[in-house]
């Protein structure tokens, strides 16, 4: 493996840890039992969805003009950095939250997953640059295999300073100290594992440079969408892709609020989610290596329809008759959902980078993240609006069962590239 491969790699091992303890773990319970201490849980449950919408549509609406100007000589490095040091400065302020200090902690977030999310558009753009075609799907997967092992020393770290910081007698499952020590770690881990990225990787496809990059930019977005035809077979894997991702992050955002809303400890929902990052690690390797014996769109129809086995549980889970058994069925999940989250996430990657033109992987891998950030937005908004209007958050978790549906059919039409 290369040094530029393996500086990629460590990339995903740096945002990683933004993703488990920030979005997925941490976050969502410090925020709904201290920043907005005293809000019922199904209004604090929509809010975080609602935050995590708005983030998405932050950069769902820049990421194609970003992704185009980006393709020139020199700016995707650029690009990349201005995101990633806006989201680690973000992560870094989120350790002045506060008890009550709900929309402060809200808003440092929403700019935090704005800048993860943007990092995220050139650093998956920067695939086509360390490798070829043929390793690809290996590369992807690793990065992602990493990702996960790699987040779980931070995590580790996080868990041990919320157990040796927790006040006897307290209600709160984290301390307010115990959380401004663990955005501050993740601030650091990020930054420290980034470095190997901003030293060693280099933008090699590129377009020529221009007078007028913004404008000309603007104007090549405009012809790309001008010949969907030429490009017909990529922008319906967007479409399939738009669809069955909204499930996969969905899934992922809102796990842990939903699992508080239905009674279960928040020290279970952490452990879970340790389990999940421990057994993706070998599951993403995997699926990686499977790419050599199978082509990669059935290997994706496969993890689609684990999600939709995955959907189907979790709406069956409030109506179990005990927490005891609910814990169970939601560590059973958690495997589930452990041995196909890496492999529908990193077969996307490699399997839309074979099919975009080099020269223009930041311009497209835009168009892919707008397509998963226009996802992020409806399927968390979903859920909240739901909630709010049934009373329970069970039934947004079932209206996402269409969207793997239709993101299969669609998936079927794609031509798969050699």
């Amino acid at each position: 493996m290369t040094k530029p491969e393996k500086s990629w790699i460590l990339y995903d091992v740096a945002n990683s840890a933004f993703v488990l303890v920030i979005v997925t773990a941490i976050m969502p319970i410090f925020f709904k039992e201290v920043a907005a201490h005293g809000t019922p849980a199904v209004v604090s449950t929509a809010w975080w969805g609602y935050a995590n919408s708005l983030s998405s549509l932050i950069l769902a609406i820049s990421a194609p003009v970003l992704g185009a100007f980006a393709d020139y000589q020199g700016w995707k490095k650029r690009l990349f950095s201005a995101f990633m040091f806006l989201g680690v400065a973000a992560t870094a302020l989120l350790t002045f939250s506060s008890e009550g200090a709900w929309l402060y902690c809200l808003t440092i977030f929403v700019i935090a997953r704005t800048g993860w999310a943007g990092a995220n558009v050139f650093y998956d753009a920067f695939i086509t640059d360390v490798t070829d075609h043929g390793r690809m799907n290996r590369l992807s997967s690793a990065g992602f295999a990493w990702g996960y092992i790699g987040s779980v020393v931070p995590f580790l770290v996080v868990i041990a300073l919320i157990l040796g910081l927790k006040t006897p007698g307290s209600t709160s499952t984290i301390s307010v100290l115990a959380a401004r020590a663990a955005f501050a770690i993740v601030a650091l881990w990020w930054l420290a594992f980034s470095v190997p990225m901003l030293r060693n990787v280099r933008q090699i496809h590129f377009c020529p440079p221009s007078q007028r990059p913004l404008r000309d930019a603007l104007e090549r977005i405009i012809t790309t969408l001008r010949h969907v035809r030429k490009h017909r077979n990529v922008f319906l894997f967007l479409l399939a892709y738009f669809c069955f991702i909204d499930g996969v992050d969905t899934i992922i955002t809102m796990s842990v609020a939903y699992g508080i809303d239905i009674g279960l400890s928040a020290a279970s929902l952490i452990l879970a989610i340790l389990l999940i990052q421990v057994i993706a690690f070998p599951c993403a390797l995997l699926w990686g290596k499977l790419t050599e014996r199978f082509s990669v769109k059935p290997l994706l129809q496969a993890g689609i329809a684990m999600y939709c086995l995955i959907t189907l549980i979790a709406f069956m889970l409030p109506s179990l008759p005990s927490v005891q058994a609910r814990t169970a069925v939601f560590w059973l999940l958690s495997v589930l959902v452990a041995t196909s989250m890496g492999g529908i996430q990193a077969l996307s990657r490699s399997f839309f980078a074979r099919l975009i033109p080099p020269g223009q992987s930041a311009e497209f891998f835009g168009f892919y993240n707008i397509s998963g950030k226009f996802a992020t937005i409806s399927g968390p908004f979903l859920v909240g609006i739901t909630g709010q209007l049934t009373g329970h958050s069970r039934y947004g978790v079932l209206s996402i069962l269409i969207l793997f549906v239709v993101g299969s059919l669609l998936l079927a039409q794609v031509r798969e590239h050699a």
